[in-house]
């Protein structure tokens, strides 16, 4: 892990998009993001380096006159770690480090270790201490070569693969008591979603792709006291907040009576989040799944928008919750768009079949048409 990687930590990444898949295209747009998740988990990006591949190899994902070039690189260059944009398979991963001589991770590993950093719940660090053991477990005696090359192999030949053993056992039995720990906190939650329900308090949940400005939108709405920060993963906890809407702000009905909400922020998608990985993330989609309306916010003013709200698409879908909930689309940073861009994406998304509403949570802008939007259909 990279959470406290002095400023001299120099990364070098790799991106090895398939040949003839979109990814290849998409290349540069991924490896900016795996920058900006380096630089959020404290390292310094120093190079980059891409090839496609027909198909992974089998020994170190990449070609072999590939990994001589990045061995060269790391000397010229002065690079202390190794990041890919894909998931290594442990014997990828011990195979590079024991050619390059040199720390190796993956986008998991990147992703996993901001999550410990951002993680405040003790429910969220639970989540990620248990998304970190699967991680390990398979890779556990990877971890114990890096222990041997500190402490010169003393006292770990022989014994060591019984250690190794011992270990597994050990992360195996952590791993059981996390999931009956967080099961427990999953039955408290659905107790007060169901409290929630009878009290007929419309349940919103926000989703969206990291840095889209979910937590920006929140503060919108109900004025909490959200935390708010310009990277990926800035906010990890899931945070619910109530608010109730002035009759004037969701109807031009005087006879309409407020409306109570209740909104819930989760933890941002992005490309490349292993299933594992969500899937500790219960909280997350428990949220969702007992929300009556999902706020999938977009960010609309980034240049590949339509591809990050495909990404949460999928994964929401995935999760039959696009099918079985309604789904209002706020296009938030609309104060960086000009008139002709506005149009753009509002008739995009009509051809997507969305109901969408430009926003901006910075400026205000759009506010009373997200109420309205939000509040419709509400008994």
């Amino acid at each position: 892990m990279i959470s406290t990687a002095p400023p001299s930590e120099r990364a070098l990444l790799i991106g090895a998009p398939r040949k003839r898949s979109r990814e290849v295209k998409q290349i540069e747009d991924h490896l900016d993001e795996l920058a900006r998740l380096v630089d959020t988990a404290g390292a310094q990006v120093a190079g980059r380096v891409v090839q496609a591949l027909d198909r992974p190899t089998n020994d170190f994902y990449i070609g072999r006159g590939k990994v001589e070039e990045v061995a060269a690189l790391i000397i010229d260059e002065k690079i202390t770690m190794v990041i890919f944009d894909d998931e290594l398979s442990p014997a990828q991963g011990k195979n590079l480090e024991e050619a390059l001589k040199i720390r190796v991770m993956d986008r998991t590993e990147v992703i996993l270790d901001i999550f410990a950093l951002r993680a405040r719940s003790s429910e969220a660090r639970m989540q990620v201490e248990l998304a970190q053991l699967q991680y390990l477990l398979p890779r556990l005696a990877r971890m114990w070569t890096h222990l041997s090359r500190i402490r010169g192999g003393i006292g770990l030949r022989g014994p060591g693969e019984t250690q190794i053993e011992t270990d597994r056992r050990m992360i195996r039995n952590k791993i059981s008591v996390l999931k009956k720990k967080l099961a427990d906190v999953a039955d408290h939650r659905a107790r007060v979603r169901s409290r929630t329900q009878e009290r007929g308090i419309l349940r919103v949940a926000l989703v969206g792709y990291t840095n889209a400005g979910k937590s920006s939108l929140l503060k919108a709405l109900t004025r909490a006291d959200a935390h708010i920060e310009d990277r990926l993963f800035a906010t990890l906890d899931t945070l619910s907040r109530e608010v109730v809407f002035p009759a004037s702000a969701v109807s031009r009905e005087p006879s309409a009576a407020p409306v109570r909400a209740r909104f819930t922020d989760t933890v941002g998608f992005i490309r490349k989040l292993p299933h594992g990985l969500v899937a500790s993330f219960r909280a997350t989609l428990e949220e969702a799944l007992d929300a009556g309306v999902l706020l999938h916010v977009v960010d609309a003013s980034h240049h590949d928008w339509e591809e990050q709200a495909s990404v949460v698409g999928e994964a929401l879908g995935a999760a039959g919750l696009e099918e079985s909930k309604r789904v209002i689309v706020a296009l938030n940073k609309a104060d960086r768009l000009d008139e002709a861009d506005r149009a753009d994406r509002l008739q995009m998304a009509q051809d997507r079949g969305w109901q969408a509403v430009l926003v901006s949570a910075t400026a205000g802008e759009g506010m009373d048409r997200l109420r309205d939007a939000l509040s419709a259909g509400h008994a």
